[in-house]
Parts: C-alpha cells; sequence; structure tokens
C-alpha cells in the first residue's frame, strides 16, 4: 500500500508548523497541540528509526551503505501501517545505486506535500537558525553539495541528509516522475491560509470539513507556537539559535540582507525564484 506522505521542504520553509496544524487536525482537540509531541510525523531521517527496523547499528556504516539500505526501511514502514502516515523530510529527492533508484522509494509513497519559501527569508531565517551569518547560510545555499550531518565527528541523532542547492532542492521534488506532489508557498500559508491549508488536506485524502480545518489553523497560529516555546522550550530548536518560532514573517530579509547578499541569492536562483514567483522577468522581488 502506498501510504507515506512526504512532508518536504529546505530547511526553514514551514514544515514544522505544517506539522503542527496537522497534528492539532487530527487529535480534534480544542486545545493547541504540544509542539514537544508531534506524534502524528517522524523525520525520515532519524536514525533511532533506522537502526530499530533494520537491527543494525548506522554508526557501523559509511553514509553510503545507509542511503542504500534507507528505501528498504520507509517500504517496511509503509507495510507495517495502514493508514496514511506523514514523515518530514529535508532531504532533497535523489538516486541511488548508480542513479537508478529512488533514495524514497514509489511503492511506498501517497503524495509529497512540498513547503516552498522565498530564499531571501530562507537565508535569514536559516542563519538565525544555525546560528552562523548570512554569508555561510548564502554559500551552503549555493552548494549543491551541501548536507546536514555530512561531516560532523559527533555521532548525530539523525542520518546524513544530502540538500543540494536551494534551487535544486524543489525542483528535485516537484519535478519528479513517480510521486504526485502538492506545493504550498510558505507567503500564501500567511496570507491565504484557508485556501492553502484546505488544498494540502484534500491532497491527503484525509476526511475533514471546513470548520475543523479552520479550527485546527487557529489553533496553530504562530504566537501560540511563540507562546509555547518561551514557556517550554522546543526540543527541536538548534542549540545555536535563541528561538526556533522566531517572527515567521514575510520580508524579513529586507530588513538583514545587504545589496551584495540579495544579488548574490538572486544570482544564483533567478530561474527558479521566477518559476515559483518570487521574482519577474525583470528582475523586480514579488514578495
Amino acid at each position: 500500500m502506498k501510504n507515506i506522505i512526504w512532508l518536504a521542504s529546505y530547511p526553514k520553509s514551514g514544515n514544522t508548523w505544517f506539522r503542527v496544524f496537522l497534528t492539532n487536525l487530527m487529535t480534534e482537540s480544542n486545545k493547541p497541540a504540544y509542539i514537544n509531541n508531534l506524534k502524528k510525523t517522524t523525520i525520515a531521517s532519524n536514525r533511532y528509526v533506522f537502526d530499530s527496523l533494520t537491527g543494525i547499528e548506522s554508526s557501523d556504516l559509511t553514509f553510503e551503505e545507509i542511503d542504500k539500505i534507507r528505501p528498504f526501511v520507509y517500504k517496511k514502514l509503509s507495510d507495517e501501517n495502514e493508514s496514511i502516515t506523514f514523515m518530514k523530510v529535508h532531504d532533497a529527492y535523489t538516486t541511488i545505486n548508480n542513479e537508478t533508484t529512488p533514495l524514497f522509494p514509489n511503492d511506498a509513497s501517497y503524495g509529497v506535500i512540498y513547503f516552498l519559501r522565498n530564499p531571501l527569508d530562507v537565508a535569514v531565517s536559516y542563519s538565525h537558525h544555525s546560528g552562523r551569518d548570512c554569508d555561510q547560510v548564502i554559500e551552503w545555499m549555493n552548494d549543491m553539495n551541501h548536507s546536514f550531518n555530512g561531516k560532523s565527528k559527533i555521532l548525530q541523532n539523525q542520518l546524513r541528509q544530502k540538500l543540494l542547492t536551494w534551487s535544486q532542492h524543489p525542483i528535485s521534488w516537484i519535478d519528479n516522475k513517480n510521486i504526485p506532489v502538492c506545493v504550498l508557498r510558505y507567503e500564501d500559508m500567511l496570507k491565504n491560509p484557508i485556501e492553502t491549508f484546505t488544498r494540502a488536506v484534500l491532497f491527503t485524502g484525509l476526511k475533514y470539513n471546513l470548520g475543523e480545518i479552520e479550527r485546527a489553523i487557529n489553533l496553530s497560529s504562530f504566537e501560540r507556537l511563540q507562546k509555547q516555546e518561551k514557556e517550554k522550550g522546543f526540543k527541536e530548536k538548534n542549540q545555536h539559535s535563541d528561538s526556533f518560532f522566531r517572527k515567521g514573517k514575510i520580508g524579513s530579509w529586507k530588513e538583514e540582507l545587504n545589496e551584495k547578499q540579495v544579488k548574490n541569492i538572486i544570482m544564483n536562483h533567478r530561474q527558479t525564484m521566477i518559476r515559483f514567483k518570487y521574482l519577474n522577468e525583470k528582475n523586480e522581488l514579488l514578495f
């Protein structure tokens, strides 16, 4: 049964916000979901899931050996679940075995919800999240070899995740020929939440009415998330950042990026920005 829905995104693009919404929707409570207990989703790079399902210590394997086994892990997860299963993913959609086998298997995949955000705002948010300056983050966004947990000498709780460049990441998922994709722009999630979140729910095949979707959106407001994090912390926050739910607004780049940094991002990602309506053909920014 194809029952995994991948919640895919480049970092800091709205993935976690949607996971909170999803938990609020599926728990059907009038109290907001606890951000440190988002049980309805897990991340595809979870080392514990890999180790427990394979019976192999991933710490004994190379990155390449792990990647060859990951498709079987996801197929096993799919086989063991009869209902729709959501998995957060920061990996790009890549292939293994001499580029013949997708890392995310077709026969386990119901669909992909891909979260896309203006790369100018991604640079700012990713900078605060990682504790690195914007120049370093922009360099990562331009680097096709950029990955999470790909160089650390310390064993992390997540496996290596290849991100590629900011432009390559969405294109790898959205243009794949194997798995249906629903694209959600972060900006539309903020400006037209009911329409945008409803489209995503319809894509999943889950049966919820408009009132239930509106309730979940309200319970997942950024103000609620900030309040919860301030009171109890958030386990997914990077140790180098002050907060995970920092601003959640459109256009933060205007206050934090200089002209050189803006030009760098546009130069390296112009065609993708035009395609997804962050920039027009005259190089005028639309957000």
